[in-house]
């Protein structure tokens, strides 16, 4: 039948398919334009022009939203004129048609209007350019192999068989065909544009073959694996019967591999509890067929009570105290504090066989050795080393394991941890013990609880092995790099260790005697072949690096072993190849750091405090500054609450201590505006760094000093450090962390530094060459403190004018 159209046909752009004439195919339209297309086509006696969309315009738009729009240059230039049968839905949620194909079309204009893409299209006639012989034959060929491939096809298609055997036409078949064989999109075009029947038949013929080749070989697969799943199934079924047969006659096939778990149970020497319940367990393995899901849930945990190391513990051999110095020594340079602490535990070991576990805790900045340090307490006790990252884990279970009725159930990880060292004693590290993290899932902080109480862990109950584990003889030992994130009663079971940072000495004893000749062996370099001197790896430590540990120093060690590489292998090299100084700059870059802090020129209003981070001590600079204003008092640099009430009661015992003490030219008590300087002026005290949050009273005397030091125009020596909590009666209290401030201070050249007098006791932690390169002044008054920075004196107390006199009956007046 011939089609003709002088007005434009709306376009339905499809995905993924072709539409053939004489054929009908179900669509759902969803997209935009095609819903415009359809409505329009509907206002048109349903005549609506089907097109393909090329493969490579479909993929999905980058926001993921929807489908992508078609466009017109998405389109192929050959269509199939249809007529829309069936249609359900509306315009918001989409139409369900059936459109059924009646001619090829070749487009010849496509337009977009409205939203709409129209087309001119005329019709594409079938060229009929095959003689009657050659047609039947080929009618045939199509029919037997298109019945072919339904044969091999696993659904049902008896029906479509039937169909394709009562066709005449090949026209007809040849669509049929193409619309229904699994071939990839643009094939399925290219048989759509073909006009000559003889052509798209022989086409069709072949790529039915290829399927039919591919279709017997997935159909060879599914036969044999269809006979082996049948062997295996007629195999059980048979062992089955073979198992009732062998139980009526009392020789069941369990009874090899149970008699080995009770043989296994009775070696392991559980206590007598533990042993009841395995043997029960034993006995409902028993009782159950292979077939029991449950069978394999109760091998597994036999399995666990079987390989605990009940009464397994490591050899106890005599401990000799000075070998285990010694090994303590040569892994680990300085932390004395530690090391006796060890070899104090060693010799409780030794005169009572059979003493607890300790519990300690390692909290220092990253770097310093903390995990390493439990490897060399293993070593020294000649334990197994068992390790336990905590770091993110946020469910209970993770230590206290699963119970047994949830699928994959497993023990938690410390009884994990002692099934893989196989003794009842190492030395367990629990890494990371500060980043632990609370979920709907539970605490794993509470749960830990129970691990580190020495009053408790003698019966552990982990959920999954469902018995007493005894954990009193296990060497804890848990790190971490601050204490505000540990729970308090957790912290409260553990003995803490503070492991400060390495002073600029320490680090260069570390670099010579640790970390180079394991760097020399990672690259594969002799100490014949490598030399760095202590000038280079002083100038690292010193501007290239800035840490409380050594770790990042080992990597600069690293890239300098890495540069010279090179050099040793070249034919010339002068042996040992020597990095200087004058090397650093070209292998590591320009230096970092500039720790020459007295050479900073330091204006009135500006005074250097000291700071606490996990990462070590720090130096930070607090700047102020006066402009006119109302008196207000603005801070920035990402102050904590504690910080601003620091800086508030700073200004306070400024106004209150200082006025007499302040320059005319700053002062005044009227004049035109009237007010005291205090009041014509704001105050802006601002932190740097102000990406970083800080908080804590630590910086009361520095805030104090630096709005004295602006107040008065007298400046702070640069190399002039201070820290303590300030009191509004001008009272300076001690603060926390003295021993990695120092050390920080010592770090960026500090020399003389002001401490609150009670903490004068806590410098015996701070290592002798690090106080004997500082003065250090204690103070108990604020007014020590300006005579110590600014050479001030200041009235302790406050004038009598001043202050206010309360009676209550019955009592002598006081002064408040």
């Amino acid at each position: 039948m011939d089609y003709t159209f002088e007005r434009l046909l709306p376009v339905l752009a499809i995905r993924n398919s072709v539409i053939f004439p004489g054929l009908a195919l179900p669509l759902r339209v969803g997209r935009k334009k095609s819903i415009a297309a359809i409505e329009q086509a509907q206002k048109e006696g349903s005549w609506i022009l089907t097109v393909s969309q090329k493969p490579d315009s479909l993929s999905p738009p980058k926001n993921g939203n929807g489908s992508p729009e078609a466009k017109i240059d998405d389109l192929y230039r050959i269509g199939t004129l249809g007529k829309i049968e069936k249609i359900r839905g509306n315009s918001d949620d989409g139409y369900q048609i059936i459109v059924r194909g009646l001619a090829r079309f070749k487009v010849t204009q496509y337009q977009e209007t409205d939203g709409v893409i129209f087309a001119q299209a005329e019709q594409y006639k079938d060229l009929h350019d095959v003689e009657p012989k050659t047609e039947e034959a080929l009618l045939e060929s199509l029919k037997g192999t298109a019945q072919a491939i339904l044969a091999l096809v696993p659904s049902d298609t008896d029906q479509l068989a039937e169909l394709v055997r009562g066709i005449d036409d090949p026209v007809y078949l040849t669509n049929l065909c193409a619309s229904n064989l699994e071939i990839p999109l643009a094939k399925k075009q290219e048989l759509l544009e073909m006009v000559s029947i003889k052509n798209r038949a022989l086409t069709l013929l072949e790529l039915m073959q290829t399927q039919k080749d591919a279709l017997e070989v997935q159909s060879d697969i599914r036969e044999k694996l269809s006979h082996r799943l049948g062997k295996t199934q007629r195999e059980a079924i048979l062992r089955e019967q073979l198992r009732t047969i062998r139980e009526e006659l009392g020789e069941g096939e369990e009874a090899g591999s149970n008699d080995d778990y009770r043989k296994r149970i009775d070696d392991a020497k559980m206590p007598a509890e533990v042993k009841k319940t395995a043997l029960e367990e034993l006995k409902r393995l028993e009782s159950l067929g292979s077939s029991s899901p449950e069978t394999h849930v109760i091998r597994n945990y036999l399995e666990l009570l079987c390989s605990m190391p009940w009464e397994k513990g490591s050899s106890e051999s005599e401990i000799d105290l000075e070998a285990a110095r010694k090994s303590l020594n040569e892994d680990h340079y300085g932390l004395d504090r530690i090391k006796k602490r060890i070899i104090e535990h060693l010799a409780v070991m030794k005169l009572k066989k059979g003493a607890r576990g300790s519990i300690l805790l390692f909290v220092g900045p990253p770097g310093v050795g903390k995990t390493s340090l439990g490897q060399s307490i293993a070593k020294a006790l000649g334990r197994k080393f068992v390790r336990g990252s905590l770091g993110g884990v946020r469910d209970d279970a993770e230590i206290r394991g699963h119970r047994r009725t949830y699928i994959g159930a497993m023990p938690g990880r410390i009884i994990q941890g002692i099934k893989r060292a196989g003794e009842n004693n190492p030395v367990f590290m629990l890494d990371e013990i500060d980043k632990l993290a609370r979920s709907f899932q539970g605490d794993p902080g509470s749960a830990l609880l129970e691990v580190l109480d020495p009053e408790q862990n003698h019966t552990f109950l982990d959920h999954y092995l469902d018995v007493p584990f005894d954990l009193s003889k296990v060497f804890f030992i848990a790190t971490a790099n601050t204490l505000d994130s540990i729970p308090g009663p957790l912290l409260d079971r553990m003995e803490v260790i503070d492991l400060s940072g390495y002073t600029t000495a320490e680090k260069l004893h570390i670099a010579k005697n640790h970390l180079i000749p394991k760097q020399l062996a990672e690259y594969g370099l002799e100490t014949s072949q490598l030399e760095i001197g202590d000038e280079t790896l002083l100038r690292m430590i010193t501007h290239y690096t800035r840490e409380s540990g050594v770790r990042d120093l080992q990597r600069k060690i690293a890239a300098l072993c890495r540069a010279s590489t090179e050099k040793v292998l070249a034919k010339a090299a002068v042996l040992p190849v020597k990095m200087t100084s004058s090397d650093l700059e070209e292998v590591l870059g320009l230096e970092r750091f500039t720790p020459e802090v007295a050479e900073r020129i330091v204006p009135p209003g500006v005074v250097t405090g000291l700071a606490w981070t996990p990462q070590g001590g720090e130096i930070l600079f607090i700047e102020a500054s006066l402009m006119p204003g109302s008196g207000k008092l603005i801070l920035t640099g990402q102050l904590g609450d504690v910080m601003k009430e620091s800086a508030q009661i700073a200004l306070s015992l400024v106004r209150s201590r200082l006025s007499s003490l302040i320059p005319d030219g700053f002062a005044g008590s009227g004049g035109a505006n009237g007010g005291s300087v205090f009041d014509r002026q704001d105050v802006h005290i601002h932190v740097p760094a102000g990406a970083i949050p800080k908080d804590g009273p630590s910086a009361g005397i520095a805030l104090f000093t630096t709005l004295a030091s602006l107040f008065t125009g007298r400046s702070v020596h640069s190399k002039l450090a201070m820290t303590g909590e300030i009191t509004l009666r001008g009272a300076v209290m001690p603060v926390g962390g003295i021993k990695e401030k120092v050390i920080g201070a010592h770090r960026a050249g500090i020399d003389h530094i002001i401490l609150s007098r009670r903490n004068q006791k806590d410098l015996r932690d701070v290592p002798e060459e690090v106080k004997s390169q500082i003065r250090f002044d204690f103070v108990d008054s604020a007014a020590e403190v300006l005579k110590l920075a600014l050479g001030l004196d200041m009235e302790i107390a406050l004038p009598l004018m001043h202050s206010t006199v309360v009676t209550h009956p019955g009592s002598s007046p006081a002064v408040a």
